[in-house]
């Protein structure tokens, strides 16, 4: 194993003194395999990229552990990390924002080689020269600015800076979702032949499911910044175990229009993250859920309005207070949120 991850936790606002922590990522455990590419899927907000940056040391780790050929790197600092940044990098999303206008396309490769000291400035500058060859981009682009490509190439100058110190392992954030299609297939085709070329494990974090089952060697299905289901991809593709898979797969669109398809609709919208349900957090959406006791004499059709019901208490359980219900909570009045209960 190259990665292991062990219950990793990162919170936001985990220090508040109103209001609890949004917890993006909440107790994930899984492995990223030398040399395999690991695809993570999952709604808008489900922790995907928060996951991504914590594993490369952008987000600080609330709690678990990460471990990278055996070494904790949640606990490294100092110079520690930046010798161990040169194994992990990443691409980011957009191109666009990730580059910087006021640097040339050379001094944004090169930065990574200054900053790590790589041997001399002539021969950070050929390994720039080289690492544009190496991405499809011409040596005479060294001196132009991102302005002046177009975002397909604007995505191989980022996977150029990302390759420049030989990492191992690469966090790859849906790097052709900002692309037109016809770009997308080159930048993967691309991303494949380094792996091929140069022996790197990915991290492809993507919302395109056909181009995950395409490039990845297993997939991993988040919600609510938990680790729903993981496996092999066609495996999981042919015989989803999680019901929050099976209506992720119902999304993927079928070109054959004449093919009929049981698309699953979920009910509502994710439960805030600052106040996930106990147990499996998909129970307030999952359609295959068990009902209580207390309810099986009951019509699905109150069924249905029971647990909408429910819901919307829960809405107005976590509802975003304003700093004056605050205190009136801690004081202990009520607020115009305490007056309905279940």
């Amino acid at each position: 194993m190259l990665v292991e991850v062990e219950d990793l936790r990162t919170y936001y606002d985990d220090d508040s003194l109103f209001g609890a922590p949004v917890k993006a990522v909440d107790g994930v455990t899984f492995d990223v395999r030398r040399g395999e590419t690991l695809g993570l899927v999952g709604e808008s907000g489900c922790g995907k990229t928060t996951l991504g940056r914590t594993l490369v040391r952008l987000e600080r780790p609330t709690d678990g552990r990460v471990l990278f050929d055996g070494t904790d790197v949640t606990t490294l600092s100092g110079e520690a990390l930046k010798e161990w940044r040169r194994n992990a990098q990443i691409v980011f999303q957009d191109p666009d924002s990730s580059l910087n206008d006021r640097m040339t396309v050379g001094e944004i490769v090169r930065e990574p080689l200054d900053v790590a000291g790589w041997r001399s400035a002539e021969e950070r500058r050929e390994r720039v020269r080289n690492l544009l060859d190496t991405v499809g981009l011409q040596e005479e682009h060294y001196f132009r600015y991102p302005h002046q490509f177009s975002g397909g190439q604007r995505q191989r100058v980022g996977i150029a800076r990302a390759l420049a110190l030989n990492p191992e392992f690469i966090v790859l954030d849906e790097p052709v979702s900002a692309l037109d299609v016809s770009v997308q297939a080159k930048i993967l085709n691309l991303l494949e032949d380094l792996q091929d070329e140069f022996g790197l494990t990915y991290l492809l974090i993507a919302h395109d499911l056909s181009v995950v089952r395409h490039i990845c060697d297993r997939v991993a299905v988040m919600y609510l910044g938990h680790l729903m289901e993981i496996g092999n991809t066609e495996e999981l593709f042919a015989d989803p175990a999680n019901p929050y898979t099976h209506s992720l797969l119902s999304a993927i669109p079928e070109p054959d229009p004449t093919a009929r398809k049981q698309r699953i609709t979920l009910r509502g919208t994710p439960p805030n993250p600052r106040d996930p349900p106990t147990g499996c957090p998909f129970t307030t959406r999952c359609p295959a859920k068990i009902r209580p006791e207390e309810f099986a004499d009951i019509s699905d059709e109150l069924w249905e309005r029971v647990e909408v019901f429910r819901e919307v208490l829960r809405e107005r359980e976590r509802a975003d207070l304003s700093v004056r219900q605050r205190v009136k909570r801690l004081l202990g009045r009520q607020t115009q949120y305490d007056d309905v209960d279940e």
